[in-house]
């Protein structure tokens, strides 16, 4: 049983970011990437103020932008013991997104051998040692996984898209910590999930957030609790666990699902040949 909540709690979470993903993007195609970092803000509130000075500490977008590309390795194990470990490649002009599943215990567990999987700015593709999937089952997920994968990566500079919505909630502390607790919404006309970012007063970094998944019908929260660590002058939350929990951050017994990001590289010279089917 606790099985199959883990998965599941896997699979919410998946379609959770893509969802807020979905929710915040531009059309990258067509438009600068000057015009997605270098916009004026004029903040809504205080708490639109604190996620901007945030993104400052960590580095926002025009500073993640300017080192063109990253090369990563992701982890991602559940409770059950099941492991993905993945090379993940992204350039951020178009948020282009590549990864290859060297070791896929939860992603098409069924097949031997590498899998990868592409979005090249127009379309989502997979293949099975260098063969082409056309499975849409199998086709559905890469467009899950892909801009998932790079959002997630991105998220903290990506707290100040355009389109977005904050409220100051309250202060709050948490084991000798000072929070100031940020609600983010999306300005949108259909369901849409919520953030509720812990910033440390004294850090001024986001040590965990709650949020979630509104479009499935799931509202009540999980909770995300990061650890950061400086790369080529950013500030990347490169560890990561979660699991349920409520609105005031309390989690259940459940054991959490962990998420490493290691071999940071950026400026690889990653080129937009490499993202093609």
């Amino acid at each position: 049983m606790i099985k199959k909540i883990n998965l599941l709690l896997s699979a919410i979470f998946i379609l959770a970011l893509s969802a807020c993903k979905n929710d915040s993007k531009q059309s990258k195609k067509d438009t600068p990437i000057n015009s997605l970092v270098e916009h004026k803000l004029d903040f809504q509130n205080k708490a639109h103020d604190l996620v901007y000075q945030m993104t400052q500490k960590v580095g926002d977008y025009s500073k993640l932008a300017s080192k063109k590309d990253v090369v990563y390795t992701y982890t991602y194990e559940t409770p059950d013991g099941k492991t993905d470990v993945i090379t993940e490649k992204y350039i951020f002009n178009g948020e282009l997104s590549y990864g290859a599943y060297k070791k896929h215990e939860r992603t098409l567990a069924n097949l031997d051998g590498l899998i990868e999987q592409g979005y090249d700015g127009d379309e989502f593709w997979i293949k099975h040692n260098g063969l082409p999937l056309n499975d849409p089952a199998a086709l559905k997920k890469v467009a899950f996984n892909r801009p998932t994968n790079f959002y997630w990566f991105a998220m903290m500079q990506k707290l100040l898209d355009p389109g977005l919505q904050y409220e100051y909630l309250k202060e709050e502390t948490i084991n000798d910590t000072t929070y100031d607790v940020v609600k983010v919404s999306f300005n949108t006309n259909k369901p849409s999930d919520i953030y509720q970012l812990y910033i440390n007063r004294e850090t001024k970094l986001v040590d965990q957030f709650l949020f979630t998944v509104m479009d499935f019908g799931r509202t009540e929260p999980m909770l995300m609790i990061m650890e950061y660590e400086q790369v080529e002058g950013l500030l990347i939350p490169t560890k990561r666990k979660y699991k349920k929990s409520n609105w005031d951050a309390e989690v259940t017994q459940e054991p959490w699902i962990l998420v490493n990001w290691t071999d940071i590289t950026f400026n690889n010279g990653l080129t937009k040949a490499l993202f093609k089917k």
